[in-house]
């Protein structure tokens, strides 16, 4: 669990955002998935590692931001922090494209001596940088590897960070935006979130698969997912992903499945296909579903009236 925190000269504190990793301790932020804003914390897990945000960046007398990494043991509230870092880190630059909010900009003016409630918002010139940002969105960031050039390289993710690039996506739902941040990861390879493309020897070691951290696993939790193999309390046993994201993946898989029963876009209602384009699938993926092709989905959708909207994250 990782928290944003920004203090001025005047001691006002804020907490512009938490995130929360997908891996379970073990894995690198770099290397893990993560999600903002955490999904898995109750109110009081949230609150307690808050005001324990606020106390340490008080407490070292930090002026500007800082980024304080957590773990939490997901069966209590027993907690220990991992690491402090006093400046702007990778985090930060998420946290700030995922909130709106210029981290880099106001730890700069803090540092020149301003205060939170000095800075004026550039857009409006009324609000101040004293707020903590509210997200009614999700967002998900997925790193990138090249592990596959190398042929003696070893795949196993752990505290070194081996990603060499990362993308964020943007959406409604946590489905919408993981399938999102898998297609543009691949840089248009995938259509989406799949449990296709494992070999037939990592098909055979699925449990190992499952239990050891490498840049395969996300892939390999989706095909147990999809072809039944593995329910969704042997994944979490063996991996240690938390059970809320192992849900939210098997409605992915299931959707996919009574998509493919189905065997036909005539036979789509429209209830399910709006919600297959809620959980973020792609035209590309439905006409996969059923041998059509995405021109012809498209089509169909856009008779029935479903069409995409944009909005716009508030920036200061």
């Amino acid at each position: 669990i990782e928290y944003e925190v920004v203090r001025d000269g005047r001691d006002n504190c804020i907490t512009v955002c938490n995130m929360e990793n997908f891996d379970p301790l073990g894995v690198h932020t770099g290397d893990s998935i993560v999600v903002a804003p955490s999904q898995t914390l109750t109110n009081s897990e949230y609150f307690k590692l808050r005001a324990t945000s606020l106390k340490v960046i008080r407490s070292l007398g930090i002026i500007g931001e800082c980024n304080i990494q957590y773990a939490l043991n997901p069966h209590s509230e027993q907690y220990c922090i991992i690491e402090v870092n006093a400046r702007l880190s990778r985090s930060s630059a998420l946290a700030s494209k995922a909130t709106g909010y210029p981290l880099a900009y106001v730890a700069t003016k803090l540092c020149l001596g301003k205060d939170l409630v000095s800075i004026r918002n550039s857009v409006n010139k009324t609000t101040t940088a004293c707020f903590e940002p509210s997200l009614d969105y999700c967002v998900v960031k997925v790193p990138r590897w090249d592990l596959a050039k190398f042929s003696k390289v070893s795949t196993k993710l752990g505290s070194c960070m081996s990603s060499v690039g990362e993308v964020m996506a943007i959406g409604k739902t946590f489905e919408e935006a993981i399938q999102k941040a898998v297609r543009m990861v691949s840089g248009g390879a995938a259509e989406g979130l799949d449990g296709c493309g494992l070999t037939a020897a990592e098909t055979d070691n699925l449990e190992e698969l499952l239990r050891v951290p490498t840049d395969r696993r996300l892939t390999a939790v989706q095909y147990a997912l999809e072809s039944g193999r593995c329910s969704v309390e042997e994944i979490n046993r063996l991996s240690g992903i938390d059970r809320w994201f192992l849900h939210r993946l098997k409605g992915l898989a299931d959707l996919k499945l009574q998509v493919v029963g189905l065997g036909s876009l005539d036979r789509i209602p429209l209830p399910l296909l709006r919600n297959l384009k809620i959980r973020g699938f792609s035209d590309r993926q439905i006409g996969r579903f059923v041998g059509s092709s995405e021109s012809v989905v498209r089509r169909r959708r856009l008779q029935l009236g479903l069409t995409p909207f944009v909005q716009q994250i508030d920036t200061l």
